[in-house]
Formats: structure tokens, C-alpha cells, sequence
């Protein structure tokens, strides 16, 4: 079974509006699901819409997890900065009363 490129199934989602979804889905040899599927996905994203889901979604999956990797980095370091002058007021304070005394 060969796959379909985004401009085929744009053509026969416009071929089935005109003849009906039964009919013109028995035309093509696609069933229903498959038609109100790909009408779904045109509707929301146009021809891109149509294009492989997979490829589409390693792409924001990995885009997605490096920028995940790089907040998670950027938290610790903040986290990190934070316990440090915790630790410094800390020391400070028990400097000062150390002098008090």
C-alpha cells in the first residue's frame, strides 16, 4: 500500500466533499474514518496538517526535551545560587553575633 503525500489527500478530501463521504470513499478505496481523520487534521493545520505525524513529532520532541534539558539546568543553577547566599547570611550572622559577645 503506498502512502499518500499531503497534496493527494488534499485532492480526494476535496473529490469526497463533492461526491459524499460513502460514496467517495468506496471511489478511492479509504474508509470513512480515515477520510473524517485526514478532513480533521486539513481543517487544523492545512497541507501541513496532512504531512507524517512521526516526523513532525521527533522533531518538536526532541526540540522540546534539549529546551526541557536546558530549563532544567538553568533551575539549578538557580536553585544552587539561592542555598548559596542562604549559606552566606548564615555564616554573616553568626559572625556578627560572634562580635556582639
Amino acid at each position: 500500500m503506498k502512502r499518500k503525500t499531503p497534496e493527494e489527500k488534499e485532492k480526494l478530501i476535496k473529490e469526497i466533499e463533492k461526491l459524499g463521504v460513502i460514496e467517495g470513499c468506496r471511489k478511492f478505496g479509504i474508509s470513512p474514518a480515515t477520510y473524517y481523520d485526514w478532513s480533521r487534521r486539513y481543517e487544523s493545520g492545512g497541507l501541513h496538517g496532512l504531512g507524517s505525524y512521526k516526523r513532525q513529532d521527533d522533531a518538536d520532541y526532541k526540540r522540546m526535551a534539549k529546551e526541557n534539558a536546558q530549563l532544567r539546568q538553568l533551575l539549578v543553577e538557580k536553585d544552587l545560587k539561592i542555598q548559596m547566599q542562604a549559606e552566606l547570611i548564615k555564616k554573616r550572622n553568626l559572625e556578627w553575633k560572634q562580635r556582639e559577645k
